[in-house]
Formats: C-alpha cells, sequence, structure tokens
C-alpha cells in the first residue's frame, strides 16, 4: 500500500515536473521576439499566432489575413509572429516586401520548405544515373557524395536553387511556349466538346472538376507527352494521384505543420513531403516515357523533351550547370504537374464564379473574346490570347481575392540588418510574407471585397505600388511558369464562355467558404455553375 502510494505522489511528480518544464520553455521561446527588441503579435500554448490546425474552422490565408490585420492597426510594418515556438519574421511594409524579394535578395534565397532528402526522392535526392539500383536501395547515407540532388526547383535553395532555374528559364520562352500552344488549344477542343455534348442545359456542373480534368490534359500533354483523356477517364491515375497531392488528410495536415516547425526532429523521424505511392507513380511515368522516346526515336513539342535535350548534351557532363540529370528531370515534371494543374484550375473556378456572380462583366468578357477572335478567323491563336486585355484583368482580380498561395515563405541565410532601423533578423529565421493581406489592404486596393477587374486596367497598375499584387511572388524568385499558367487560363476561359453563359447554382455558398484544409485556396463544398448554349 506503502509501495503503491509512493509511486503515484512519483509518478504525478514526474508529470508536473514535465509540465513546468514544457510550459517554461514554451515561456521562454516566446520571448524571442522582446529579446531582438522587436514588437510581436501575442502567441499563445501551444501553437503561437495560429489556431490548432487539426480543428481549425478557417482557412491558413484567412488566419494570415487576421494577423495582417492586427499588425496594421497597430501601425506596424513588420513585426514578429509565432508558428508553435519558432519565431517568423512577418513582413507588412510593401517597400520591405520588395527588399526580401528582390533589393536584398541575397539574404532570403531559399523558401525555407520541409524535405528529406533520405527518404524523399522527389523531394530531394536519389542514386547517381548509372549506379545499381541495388545499391541505392542499401545505400551508405553517411557517403552523401555518391548520390546527385535531384530536388524540385521550389524546395531547393542557394546555389543549387540558382543553378536549376538557369538550366529551367529557356523552357519557358515565348518561342516554347509557342511550341506547346497547340496542345493546349487541343485540350481547349475537347472542353469545349465537354460542355457542349454533356453539360450545356442539361445539369449543374462542379466547374472545378471540370477545369481540373482540362488542366490535368494540359499538363500532362506539355509536361508528360500523355494523353490522359480525363474527360474520358475522370478517375485516371493522373486525376486521382493529382486530386491526393492537395486533398490532405488531418493526419497529412498535422505532420505537415509540424515539420513546417521542426525540420530536424521530422527528417530524424522519417517524414515525407512526398507519400511514396505517388512519388512511385510519377517516377515510373517519367522513366518509362523517356525509355520510350529515346528506344524509338519519338520526339514532341513538349516540356519533357526539353528537359531530355538538356539531359542529352553531347561534349558536356552533369554538374556542368546545363544539362539535366535523370533524377532532376524527374522532379522537375513532378512540380510543373502539381504546380501547374491544381493553381490554374483553382484561378479558372475563382473567375467563373465571379463572372457568374457579375453577369455585366461576363457578358463584357465574352464580347472581348469574340472581336479578338474574329481578327483571327475564329481560332484561339496564341496571339489571340495576348489580345485578350480584359480577361488579363479578370485573372489579375480573381488572383487578388483569391491568391493560390496565401503566404509566401522566405528564410534568411545569413543575418539580415532591417534597412533603417537596428533590428537584426537572425539567420535561419523563416519569413512569411502575407500576400492576401497585401491584396485585401485598403491602402492599395478600395473596397477590396468588391471583384473589380478596372483594377488592373494599365493606368490603374502604374498607380499602385509595383508588390502589391503577388500571386506569382515576385522578384528572382518569382514563378517561372506564371506565363505559361495565366495562357492556360485564358485558353480554357476562351473555350467555356465564347458559345456559353454560365449562372450560379444554388449548391454554391454565398459568400464562398474557403477550405481549412486545402493547401491551395479552395471552395469548401466546390463551386456549382448552371451551363447554357448562347
Amino acid at each position: 500500500m506503502f509501495s503503491g502510494s509512493c509511486f503515484f505522489t512519483n509518478l504525478v511528480a514526474v508529470v508536473v515536473t514535465t509540465i513546468a518544464i514544457v510550459y517554461a520553455f514554451f515561456i521562454w521561446s516566446f520571448q524571442y521576439w522582446k529579446r531582438r527588441g522587436l514588437p510581436h503579435l501575442e502567441p499563445s500554448i501551444p501553437f503561437g499566432n495560429l489556431p490548432n490546425p487539426i480543428t481549425s474552422k478557417t482557412s491558413f490565408g484567412e488566419n494570415a489575413k487576421m494577423l495582417y490585420q492586427q499588425a496594421k492597426a497597430r501601425g506596424l510594418k513588420h513585426c514578429g509572429i509565432f508558428i508553435m515556438t519558432k519565431p517568423t519574421w512577418f513582413v507588412l511594409d510593401l517597400e520591405l516586401v520588395k527588399h526580401v524579394f528582390t533589393r536584398d535578395f541575397q539574404f532570403f534565397t531559399d523558401r525555407g520548405f520541409f524535405f528529406n532528402e533520405k527518404d524523399d526522392p522527389i523531394g530531394k535526392s536519389s542514386y547517381i544515373q548509372g549506379e545499381p539500383k541495388s545499391d541505392y536501395k542499401y545505400r551508405d547515407l553517411r557517403n552523401l557524395k555518391r548520390y546527385r540532388d535531384g530536388a524540385h526547383l521550389i524546395a531547393l535553395g542557394g546555389t543549387k536553387w540558382k543553378n536549376l532555374r538557369a538550366k529551367m528559364t529557356p523552357t519557358f520562352t515565348s518561342g516554347k511556349m509557342k511550341m506547346m500552344f497547340q496542345t493546349m488549344v487541343d485540350c481547349g477542343l475537347i472542353l469545349e466538346k465537354y460542355i457542349e455534348e454533356d453539360v450545356a442545359d442539361k445539369q449543374v456542373i462542379d466547374i472545378k472538376d471540370v477545369l481540373g480534368r482540362f488542366s490535368t490534359d494540359v499538363i500532362g500533354s506539355c509536361a508528360f507527352g500523355l494523353d490522359c483523356n480525363s474527360f474520358k477517364e475522370p478517375n485516371s491515375p493522373f486525376r486521382v494521384y493529382g486530386k491526393k497531392v492537395f486533398q490532405p488528410s488531418i493526419l497529412d495536415t498535422a505532420k505537415a505543420f509540424f515539420a513546417l516547425t521542426f525540420p530536424d526532429l521530422a527528417r530524424t523521424l522519417g517524414m515525407r513531403q512526398i507519400k511514396p505511392d505517388i512519388s512511385n507513380f510519377f517516377t515510373k511515368v517519367v522513366e518509362d516515357t523517356i525509355s520510350y522516346r529515346e528506344r524509338n526515336n519519338v520526339t514532341r513539342n513538349d516540356f519533357l523533351q526539353l528537359m531530355i535535350e538538356m539531359k542529352n548534351k553531347k561534349g558536356e557532363t552533369a554538374g556542368d550547370g546545363k544539362t539535366l540529370t535523370m533524377n532532376e528531370i524527374v522532379a522537375q515534371s513532378f512540380v510543373f504537374f502539381i504546380a501547374g494543374f491544381e493553381t490554374s484550375s483553382t484561378t479558372m473556378t475563382f473567375a467563373l464564379f465571379e463572372l457568374a456572380m457579375h453577369p455585366e462583366i461576363q457578358d463584357k468578357v465574352r464580347a472581348e473574346i469574340k472581336e479578338v477572335l474574329a481578327r483571327h478567323d475564329d481560332k484561339i491563336t496564341y496571339d489571340s490570347m495576348n489580345e485578350l486585355i480584359y480577361m488579363n484583368q479578370v485573372i489579375d482580380e480573381s488572383m487578388r481575392k483569391y491568391p493560390p498561395l496565401p503566404v509566401l515563405t522566405r528564410v534568411a541565410v545569413e543575418n539580415y540588418k532591417v534597412p533603417g532601423e537596428d533590428t537584426v533578423i537572425e539567420k535561419g529565421t523563416m519569413v512569411f510574407l502575407p500576400v492576401i493581406g497585401v491584396h485585401y489592404d485598403e491602402d492599395s486596393y478600395e473596397n477590396p471585397e468588391v471583384f473589380n477587374p478596372d483594377r488592373f486596367s494599365p493606368e490603374n497598375k502604374q498607380k499602385r505600388h509595383p508588390y502589391a499584387h503577388l500571386p506569382f511572388g515576385g522578384g528572382p524568385r518569382v514563378c517561372i511558369g506564371e506565363r505559361f499558367g495565366i495562357l492556360q487560363a485564358k485558353v480554357g476561359l476562351t473555350s467555356l464562355l465564347k458559345n456559353h453563359k454560365i449562372s450560379l447554382n444554388e449548391k454554391t455558398a454565398v459568400p464562398l467558404v474557403i477550405s481549412p484544409t486545402s493547401q491551395i485556396t479552395a471552395a469548401d463544398g466546390g463551386v456549382w455553375l448552371n451551363v447554357s448554349k448562347l
């Protein structure tokens, strides 16, 4: 009896002591910005300045916007926040944003994304081409010099990012866009046929699903040279795995939050950026496609072909900054697919939601489409898409209200002295650039809740700070596929709107509710539209 009582007493003492130590650790950690002399937003245990990622009913973007508004109300140009105990520099002032993105880019070259080079081949590294795969499977991780880096462009930082960016930039020139444009047009014709034969005047549609099929076909063809046939096979592997990336479970969300906060511990625990089945699928697709083309001397005007040509450059060796390894090709193809299909379909979805809500704007867009196509034999051409100025304004305004990535991140790679202040941001500090807060700031956008494409007329854009609109980021790390994404969105919207009228179906929640779990800004419950022939 006495022994049991002692055990219970000791157990209580251990638990109380542990709680006290953890509590003290949080309190000490939350004094970081005070010790640095920088104003901060008051955090709470245990999640800092963000709510519980598992139970939160509001999206990450909405929470970031609220933090922005709190800091703005205090007259702060920048401040400190906490992601759990992780100190994060929160930047509001547009001139300071410009410094981070461009002027002082050398201090903020890295995005700070979590990666695991040991367990995540697409996310980081895999075996050197030519070495036995069995050796790769049982490799000695202490000898990492034997393994060539294969990370995708979004995750890399520093010199590795700079070299890979230089390799990839030529694949997104105007000339290369024109090479791939006909593929977009062909996918647009399939979309138009589907709307004409299967949708118009017959049923309500989840427009995000329809546009997801379109963008999957476009990216599948342009990135992999494969016909995904998403309209005939809505559950094709590309659709299944593409959606899987952006529809995380509650556990996935919790893991991502943990990895962001404790990246070293997450790597020790073997946490991955990309699930094994997703990684294996895309790796096999790329390797099999390249093998088929090289064996059969097949060439196509697509993104993959451009990378194959870089891989096979004669007289040059891997690592010289000019060629690509197989691992790099796999990683870039993967990120091109996931970034291209989801962000473009999301942007088109929100644009059509707003056009359904504002019929007069929809009519103006359609009138421009008809006028421009009339000058091009009623055909969708590369030049005709570039002449859709008002549609471009609609897309810009849609991305202002619904930025695909509501927050952009950087990490300080060296100690950084804030311009005009004594404040020093320490090396390794995460940086949050709240895009959604900037996009809803009344100093830049009067009545920001109102959808108004005229904000992006050439004359109005000139009046506004150049960093007040950041859907693709800015500076040297601006999204490399920006022009491709806009072009794809124009083709999709043109194909759908030129002969059809859209209206909002009662299944769509108004105002829209933004999904609290989606990694990309998305409407919870979907956007449901009625489509009718003109």
